[in-house]
């Protein structure tokens, strides 16, 4: 296999890396691919895809368009698109999405609310009094 070819074709070509040496606390933005190998706490709000890999530690509250989560997450995540949980992934809160993929053996410590239209609720920028008269209408 090629040194830069990607193991899961499905994944999005990923622009920004935390390293597994890597801590970082506070707000993180972002529109691009980011992959989380280390620790990361604060919140997250992203327009792009997200990768938490397997041994990375993540407190935080997340939001972005896509989740793959391997490693271990303490907050809530919330996905436009989609959330995958591979089998070594840990949540610890709540999820909510339009698409959810969990394998066996994921940890998972909440509960699960399916968006039935997300292409009509915008989770970015809309209030949350917007969210929930958006998915009382759905």
């Amino acid at each position: 296999m090629a040194k830069n070819a990607r193991k899961n074709k499905d994944l999005p070509r990923i622009s920004t890396r935390l390293g597994k040496r890597t801590s970082f606390n506070g707000r993180m933005r972002f529109t691009q691919p980011v992959k989380i190998s280390g620790r990361f706490e604060g919140e997250i709000i992203a327009e792009g895809f997200l990768y938490i890999e397997e041994g990375a530690y993540v407190r935080a509250d997340v939001t972005a368009d896509a989740i793959v989560i391997a490693g271990e997450v303490h907050g809530n995540v919330q996905a436009a698109r989609k959330v995958e949980m591979l089998p070594t992934g840990k949540i610890y809160g709540n999820v909510r999405t339009a698409k959810l993929r969990i394998a066996d053996g994921v940890v998972f410590e909440g509960k699960c609310d399916m968006l039935r239209n997300s292409d009509s609720i915008d989770v970015f920028s809309a209030p949350v009094e917007q969210l929930k008269e958006s998915a009382q209408r759905v």
